[in-house]
């Protein structure tokens, strides 16, 4: 698991420079995890230079069985504790008239938690476009916050404490979560950034909240040599 979580990290780095590389002034949200979980599903059925290629994006060494790994981590994941509720649904389409093998199915299967569903994109295009909106709305239970972690806070926020406050980036006032408690935080000096972990009741899942200094370009953590 750990060369997973250090190729995962990597990942995430490289793909938000990408994101932010022609203007880092503005928010950016997206899912690395879903990324990553995609690519290696494609991955189990790539060989020859295409599985290369696909291994070097990922950060993958030779000899990292990411896929035994990706299984632990979706049972982990997936299992329902009495606080917490962590959802993650993969799925790859493809199109009818291919022949995919039976063992690259099976492996979806196994490793992935997902069946390799097989539709008819050539000549049923807007069928299959609304076959795969619905999945993914069941999936989210309709909703897409629903891809978020749905848990409690182990240190709740009291709701008479969020106030409008100064967002810095957009210079706007926004609705602002607050109380004063004691967590786990450290300050990364090479990138300057406050680190600040908040527990989830169950002590299961962390939210790990990265804040850099005002004035610190997002360039810095790109430029960082170590781990973050």
């Amino acid at each position: 698991m750990d060369a997973l979580s250090d190729a995962i990290n990597t990942f995430t780095l490289n793909v938000f420079k990408e994101i932010t590389e022609k203007d880092s002034s503005q928010n950016v949200f997206y899912s690395p995890l879903s990324l990553y979980c995609a690519l290696t599903m494609v991955l189990e059925g790539a060989k020859g230079n295409t599985a290369a290629q696909i291994q070097q994006v990922l950060s993958l060494n030779k000899g990292t069985d990411v896929h035994q790994s990706f299984q632990f981590f979706l049972e982990e994941a997936n299992k329902s504790g009495d606080q917490c509720l962590l959802r993650i649904a993969n799925r790859l389409f493809g199109e009818k008239t291919h022949d995919f093998m039976s063992s690259f199915k099976e492996s979806c299967q196994t490793f992935y938690l997902s069946k390799m569903e097989e539709l008819d994109f050539a000549n049923a295009s807007e069928e299959t476009r609304k076959h795969i909106n619905k999945w993914v709305e069941e999936k989210t239970e309709g909703k897409i916050v629903e891809l978020l972690t749905n848990g409690k806070w182990q240190n709740q926020f009291e709701k008479h404490a969020t106030k409008e406050r100064m967002f810095k980036i957009n210079k706007k006032p926004v609705q602002m979560m607050f109380q004063k408690s004691t967590f786990s935080m450290t300050y990364l000096r090479e990138v300057s950034t406050k680190i600040l972990v908040l527990p989830y009741v169950g002590g299961q899942m962390d939210m790990v909240i990265l804040l850099p200094d005002e004035n610190t370009d997002l360039k810095t953590y790109f430029a960082y040599p170590g781990d973050l």
